[in-house]
């Protein structure tokens, strides 16, 4: 500093005057060194001629245009104080348009832009260096990306091949892609069916003139837009399965109850199993230009419904106009004879198995005592017995083949439909597509019915020949016929008096109350299912003479006395005849034909005494059944107390909900 003061005085006086500003300004640069660097309006890529205010020179440009490949104008203009907000706002053009090398741009290259490819990249690195928390949402635009790849938009253009049908930037628009705080405002909402439009404008056109349309042209953003029925990436094509299930759900986003009433429906039953076949939401209402219900042009106006339902009935009469798709069981304002028909299903089943699994329940525990104690076991003294002719016959030939025939009928008829009754059950998907879907599985619900109900007429023409061929000498109430007697009610009153330990057990006859009760069982179940079934089965027929409503009762009674018939069977049935103690593992009279003599002495009794006061006994004497037949007979016993119990199994699981 000492040759300052060699300096002319002027030229000090000018030192003195500017050294501080240096100071100063020395110290700012410092300062700004050391300081981290804040965002610039763009940031700066590698080559100083590519920076985003060099493409904006032209872009930024108001109406700024050229000729694309197609030949058409494309509108190049960018906003660069929309762009500067959006959430790509602090990254370079050439970031997303690799294919830019140099300005002006090379003529005639592909201008190529990957959205998949860029996020998914920095998700790669994202994890790679263990920073997933810190980029949460980018790993939902990946997740929203996996989505989009299996979506119609996706895949190939049908007029080019080598484009798809519409890439991220198509909706988002990749300059304004917002954060995602103003994607989920309202308003936002009001723009999607416009976004939509670009591609689908005649759907556009259609949509606007619906109830959601109209309700989105009013500024309603609860209104249903196209992503609200379509999702919003993972959008199927709407024709195919998925995209039918998938629009369906939608529409109960906003439509609970009529999604759930839907659902109880064979159409919706159909549809919770995951196939398409079945009507849809938008088969009947409409879909881009649905009405309300109320306006003439409604699908589902009464004026039109009988058409609608044409387009898959095509022999559909008057009396599909009053079915009722949306009926429900709890409301009987609205639907009183749906929910007649239900409750008295209900108190059908709830008397029913209060009685019977009350009597099996006593039955188990006094016979289980008896055993016990040694009570009541079964001897006879063999030796004064025909040589060899051990056993009684029961039932004959044809008895057996047709009890075969019908459990094997039952078992079929429970097993499909079941299948459908508990649609919703984790179970039933899995046994819809191992029965082959819905078409085969009602083609084998119909062999089921025709099998029982061959059974059934078979043995009523029978016994009608029977019993006119024999009329002079049927006993109608005797000891032999299945008609109920007084005796009947004699032996049910014997039968609680021995459960509660007042009695001796009672002496039966040849057929004991219960087994007249399985026997006319099925005469009130065919009645119920197959009548109802027979109406659902050829639905023109029943609609030309009665109300559709009917169809909405038959469907609530068949079901309710499906569960009825499969539940009884395989529990009290099952109970009588193979699980009590003195039956069980299992009772294979029904498949050899014969019981043990000291058997059928202790459980009829009363026809044993009969026989042999009238010296007939020695007439239904036989051998026992050889080993082939018997083990064969417990083979088959053991099999279809299998696939009962495991129908019973569904059963419970369905009401469950499992």
């Amino acid at each position: 500093m000492a040759c300052l003061h060699e300096l002319p005085p002027f030229i000090k006086s000018i030192f003195n005057l500017v050294s501080p500003v240096m100071i100063l300004f020395a110290l700012l640069l410092v300062t700004a060194m050391q300081m981290p660097i804040v965002s610039t309006a763009y940031a700066e890529p590698d080559n100083p001629k590519l920076a985003n205010d060099r493409c904006l020179r032209c872009h930024g440009r108001e109406g700024y245009s050229r000729e694309g490949a197609d030949g058409r104008e494309r509108q190049l203009h960018v906003n660069a104080e929309g762009f500067q907000q959006s959430v790509h706002g602090g990254r370079d053009c050439v970031n997303c348009h690799k294919d830019i090398v140099k300005i002006p741009h090379t003529k005639g290259v592909d201008r190529k832009v990957g959205c998949v490819s860029c996020h998914t990249n920095l998700w790669e690195e994202a994890q790679l260096e263990g920073g997933n928390g810190e980029h949460e949402r980018l790993g939902v635009v990946v997740e929203q990306i996996e989505s989009y790849m299996t979506s119609i938009h996706a895949r190939p253009n049908i007029d080019d091949q080598s484009r798809t049908n519409a890439t991220c930037y198509d909706c988002h628009d990749a300059h304004y892609v917002m954060p995602i705080d103003n994607l989920a405002h309202p308003e936002s909402r009001l723009k999607i069916p416009m976004i939509c439009g670009n591609c689908h404008s005649g759907i556009l056109q259609t949509y606007m003139t619906s109830v959601h349309g109209k309700e989105i042209g009013s500024g309603n953003t609860d209104a249903a837009v196209c992503s609200d029925c379509h999702t919003t990436h993972n959008i199927s094509e709407p024709h195919e399965v998925s995209g039918r299930l998938a629009i369906t759900e939608q529409c109960g986003n906003c439509h609970e109850d009529a999604l759930e009433s839907y659902a109880e429906t064979y159409h919706g039953k159909i549809t919770r199993l995951g196939y398409g076949e079945t009507a849809k939401c938008y088969d009947c209402h409409g879909s881009h230009g649905i009405k309300r219900v109320d306006e003439p042009a409604s699908k589902v106006h009464n004026g039109n419904r009988l058409g609608t339902c044409q387009s898959c009935h095509a022999e559909a009469t008057e009396g599909y106009v009053t079915f009722q798709p949306h009926g429900t069981t709890n409301n009987f304002g609205e639907y009183p004879i749906m929910w007649i028909a239900s409750k008295g299903m209900i108190a059908l089943l709830l008397g029913t198995f209060s009685f019977f699994w009350l009597h099996s329940a006593l039955w188990f525990y006094r016979e289980y005592q008896d055993r016990k104690t040694g009570k009541d076991r079964p001897h006879l003294r063999t030796e004064d017995l025909p040589k060899g002719q051990t056993h009684f016959r029961r039932f004959t030939i044809w008895w057996r083949v047709a009890h075969l025939v019908g459990a094997l009928s039952i078992m079929l008829l429970a097993l499909t439909g079941l299948t459908v009754l508990f649609s919703g059950s984790g179970w039933a998907p899995f046994v819809m597509q191992m029965l082959g879907g819905p078409a085969s599985a009602g083609v084998l619900h119909r062999i089921g019915a025709i099998g029982f109900m061959g059974v059934f007429f078979i043995h009523l023409i029978y016994f009608a020949y029977h019993i006119s061929k024999n009329w002079r000498t049927f006993e109608f109430f005797g000891p032999n016929s299945l008609v109920p007697n007084w005796d009947d009610l004699s032996d049910a009153i014997a039968m609680f008096r021995w459960f509660f330990g007042l009695g001796p057990r009672p002496v039966l006859d040849h057929f004991s109350y219960w087994e007249k009760f399985d026997y006319w069982a099925p005469f009130w179940g065919m009645t119920i299912i197959g009548v109802s079934g027979m109406m659902m089965w050829f639905p023109e027929v029943t609609a030309s003479t009665l109300p559709g409503w009917v169809f909405n009762v038959a469907a609530i009674v068949h079901g309710e006395e499906a569960i009825l018939a499969v539940v009884f069977l395989f529990t009290v049935h099952f109970f009588n005849n193979h699980f009590r103690p003195d039956k069980f593992p299992l009772d294979t009279t029904m498949f050899t034909g014969t019981v043990p003599l000291e058997h059928y002495r202790h459980e009829h009794r009363r026809e044993y005494d009969r026989l042999v006061a009238s010296g007939e006994l020695e007439k239904y004497l036989v051998s026992e059944p050889s080993e082939p037949m018997a083990r064969g007979s417990r083979i088959l016993g053991f099999t279809l107390i299998v696939i009962g119990l495991s129908l019973l199994t569904l059963v419970i699981l369905g009401f469950l909900g499992i």
